[in-house]
């Protein structure tokens, strides 16, 4: 099963023949793809499997991608993300090809399998404690999208990653916004760490939960506020407010699903007219306030928290967790999708 899913002819989309770069779908299974290409790239080089036998180039090749260059982790030589160039001729015969990219960099998740395993869990709770921007490998990230915007211009430059690569493509997406460049970004089960509020069947409870958690951080923000002088955190989210990446996630998957709640917790207080409360503590996460309390400096505001975004949420049936969380399934043409695009009033 695992060659089968590395295998593009078995398990890629192979019913887009023909790209249309203005629809929704296209623009999604295509970079969903290309996130799919840096896992088997990864998984090539622990295989050692090159030339016919490498997996990887069928699935950035078939929408005529070239590959621009590999990011490699310091640390343990994996290779945990790569840039990708559509290449001259494919971009000027398509019909829509105004918007297309130029160049996708993306980022791929956590590989359980092979040597990489205890670096990637190294990332993912880096992510969780909210310290991903102090790594080498983040760094090794940042530098490549500076590289590109420097070299080649922000325009037709997207970011894409799935999971810790997620994280990653939306840190990076947020240094790039802060400076005034706007990249436009596909986040699959980006992560979001907090108390499995979702997951409750009952309305009326969870949105009560949501209130109870808005008031208590808005409140411990608001005396964070005067203890600190330096409001650099609001000033740093509110600058954001332009930047619209694309999430993606699926209700039944933990890691990402409360982003479900996050967006219209904030609209239902908005309607019985609290949202100010709202406004405030949707910048802030209640374990970095403690933390800032205690002392410890916390970064700007928390990685997962965004002002805006264009969410799209798989309400088709997961078998499981691992299909729920899974990249393959946002590649799939008969998914029930729902969207909705939320800004940062």
């Amino acid at each position: 099963m695992g060659l089968e899913r590395e295998n593009f002819y078995h398990s890629g989309p192979l019913h887009l023949t023909t790209v249309d770069w203005t629809n929704a779908s296209h623009r999604r299974s295509v970079s969903a793809s290309l996130v799919q290409s840096v896992y088997i790239l990864e998984r090539d080089r622990q295989e050692k499997r090159e030339g016919t036998e490498a997996l990887a180039p069928p699935w950035w090749k078939f929408f005529n991608f070239q590959l621009y260059r590999q990011l490699i982790d310091d640390a343990d030589s994996s290779i945990f993300g790569a840039i990708y160039q559509l290449s001259c001729t494919a971009s000027s015969n398509c019909p829509s090809a105004q918007q297309a990219p130029r160049y996708v960099i993306v980022f791929r998740g956590t590989i359980t399998k092979g040597g990489a395993f205890s670096r990637d869990l190294e990332m993912d709770i880096h992510v969780i404690q909210n310290g991903l921007h102090g790594t080498s490998r983040f760094e090794i990230a940042i530098q490549a999208v500076r590289h590109v915007v420097a070299t080649f211009g922000n325009c037709g430059v997207w970011l894409a990653g799935h999971s810790l690569g997620s994280a990653m493509a939306m840190l990076a997406g947020k240094n790039m916004a802060k400076s005034g460049v706007f990249l436009e970004a596909f986040l699959f089960n980006p992560p979001f760490f907090s108390a499995p509020i979702e997951g409750i069947k009952n309305k009326k409870v969870k949105h009560g939960i949501r209130i109870a958690g808005s008031v208590i951080t808005a409140g411990l923000a608001f005396a964070m506020k005067h203890k600190n002088t330096n409001n650099r955190s609001a000033d740093s989210f509110v600058s954001l407010s332009s930047w619209l990446p694309c999430l993606f996630v699926n209700p039944a998957d933990h890691i990402c699903s409360e982003y479900i709640g996050y967006f219209e917790h904030r609209k239902k207080m908005e309607e019985i007219g609290i949202g100010g409360i709202e406004r405030l503590a949707t910048q802030h996460s209640i374990g970095g306030l403690l933390l800032n309390a205690m002392g410890k400096k916390e970064s700007d505001e928390p990685l997962h928290l965004i002002p805006s975004a264009n969410l799209t949420v798989n309400r088709t049936p997961s078998q499981d967790f691992k299909d729920a969380h899974g990249i393959h399934q946002w590649w799939r043409p008969d998914l029930n999708l729902e969207s909705k695009v939320h800004y940062y009033k």
